[in-house]
């Protein structure tokens, strides 16, 4: 891990790094923040980052796109999209073997300027879906202390701009931070937070991280000082006792109110639906700290979701399943369905072990609905090719392990009173292998040595 080594560790070094590398798109015409902004961004999706420079209203650039494509996500880390998990992989496992302290300062780039009169509605967040409720932040990594322990857990939720002080957000029932709250709000007190804005890729992966992955009792900061190769810094709030990223954009410093739900949503969600309105938690603010010339950070949710939080889930996923069943050689989300459908790739030795596999994926990743496992000839990142699998190694009779009133993830429109069913869809040969799955192969031919025209 040598992103700290690179200077890559706050957004304006990868900004820097992108236009290096040619991807880097910058809007330099008015943008309105509200539908226009993301319209644009939309039809850019999966492509170059995208730097719009005059949002109207606002006095802030706005960087869009940073975790579009794969294989810039990768270049950070001088790998490759294929690799990139098992190195993220390597880094949750090295973290958890030796953690790595964050180190602490009073003052740094995230509190350049000092807000004590919040104003969330000078910060240039985006309304991106017709459909959604308003303004919202999507990329933002929220650090909290444990009630009881004061261990820091990192997270990213989806929280929408309601007034000058406050937010409505959404908290994930098995998640660490919703852990925090109950046990807070039980003590009839606020949960205290830091909203970082505009951090680096390891403090986002980190913020990302399963909690099957990442033990309660372990601060999670420790997981993106290991991917940046170097201590994540932090500095002193001035209105709550938890700690900002020095490095970020903007923190807003606040608090999630006990015994209180207010309106949230709709918002398009990952899913491609839009999650409906509800009564949700509250957050207030009580100061913004930030840098002198910021570039707030946003992200649609899409493909950038499906790839910030599939790989590094993925690769939390991975170290837990090969942990249990060592025969697994790869993990990997299904494109388009992120976080439901995982792909096991197993170099399967006893039979039956591809059902351990299966379990070991539901035991490891709570929201995934579907695991399809399949052998090492078949290319799990090709959406056709194990299609292929399914359809020509799967026994539906046999090979089709149903989990009937599972939990459910209430994002996705089929959850019905929190329950849905999981499957599990066995895609390997049986052994021993008989000879009728042979794959049909050709012979690998070096196009150099002849004369090929309209290649």
């Amino acid at each position: 891990m040598d992103l700290a080594a690179r200077n890559l560790i706050d957004i304006q070094s990868y900004i820097e790094y992108l236009e290096q590398n040619n991807h880097l798109i910058r809007v330099k015409s008015e943008v309105d923040p509200v539908f226009e902004l993301a319209g644009i961004a939309k039809k850019f999706e999966g492509g170059k980052a995208m730097l719009f420079e005059k949002v109207k209203g606002h006095s802030f650039p706005l960087l869009l796109g940073l975790y579009w494509n794969r294989d810039m996500m990768a270049n950070f880390f001088n790998t490759n999209s294929a690799q990139l998990p098992f190195v993220l992989a390597d880094g949750i496992k090295q973290w958890r073997q030796s953690p790595m302290d964050p180190v602490m300062s009073k003052h740094g780039p995230g509190n350049e300027v000092i807000e004590e009169k919040p104003d969330l509605t000078k910060l240039p967040i985006p309304h991106h879906a017709e459909g959604d409720g308003g303004r919202y932040l999507t990329s933002s990594v929220v650090i909290a202390k444990d009630p009881d322990t004061g261990v820091r857990n990192l997270s990213i939720h989806r929280m929408m701009l309601v007034g000058e002080n406050r937010m409505t957000l959404l908290l994930e029932e098995l998640g660490h931070l919703m852990d925090y709250y109950k046990r807070a709000e039980a003590k009839g007190v606020p949960l205290e937070i830091t909203v970082n804005n505009g951090v680096d890729f390891p403090v986002c992966m980190a913020g990302a991280v399963p909690a099957s992955a990442a033990s309660i009792e372990m601060d999670e900061l420790g997981i993106a000082s290991q991917l940046r190769g170097a201590p994540v810094e932090l500095i002193e709030s001035q209105t709550v006792a938890v700690e900002g990223i020095a490095n970020a954009q903007f923190i807003i410093e606040g608090r999630i109110l006990p015994e209180l739900r207010e309106d949230e949503g709709p918002y398009a969600e990952v899913t491609g639906y839009y999650a409906e309105r509800d009564k949700r938690w509250v957050f207030e603010a009580t100061a913004v700290t930030r840098r002198e010339n910021p570039v707030f950070h946003s992200i649609l949710s899409g493909k950038e979701v499906g790839n910030a939080y599939g790989i590094i889930a993925g690769a939390g996923a991975y170290d837990k399943i090969h942990s249990l069943v060592p025969e697994v050689t790869a993990v990997h989300f299904s494109d388009g369905s992120v976080p439901y459908h995982l792909v096991v790739q197993i170099d399967k030795k006893f039979e039956g072990s591809q059902r351990n596999a299966i379990m070991a994926a539901f035991v490891s990743l709570a929201f995934v609905k579907t695991v399809t496992v399949v052998d090492t000839d078949v290319d799990i990142y090709n959406v056709a090719d194990v299609d292929w699998a399914v359809a020509t190694r799967c026994c539906y009779e046999t090979d089709l392990l149903k989990i009937p009133d599972s939990i459910g993830h209430r994002l996705n429109p089929m959850v019905q009173n929190d329950k849905w069913c999981r499957m599990g869809v066995d895609a390997t040969v049986p052994l021993p292998r008989p000879d009728k799955f042979r794959r049909a192969t050709m012979a690998s031919v070096d196009l150099s040595k002849h004369e090929i025209d309209g290649a």
